[in-house]
């Protein structure tokens, strides 16, 4: 085991339909975290009041 490297390797980001996800950089205890982005799934349209008859 004494061959093996002591920091993690670099991931690559992982893209799909609706997310995105990075690797965060390691903090001073050698976690690393993993950044979910997500895109939205539909439009949002801006609600207008309908016209009185």
């Amino acid at each position: 085991m004494s061959g093996q490297p002591a920091t993690r390797p670099k991931v690559p980001e992982g893209k799909a339909r609706f997310m995105v996800t990075r690797q965060k950089a390691p903090n001073e205890k050698g976690y690393v975290g993993y950044e979910t982005i997500w895109e939205e799934f539909h439009k949002v349209a801006e609600y207008t009041t309908p016209k009185r008859p």
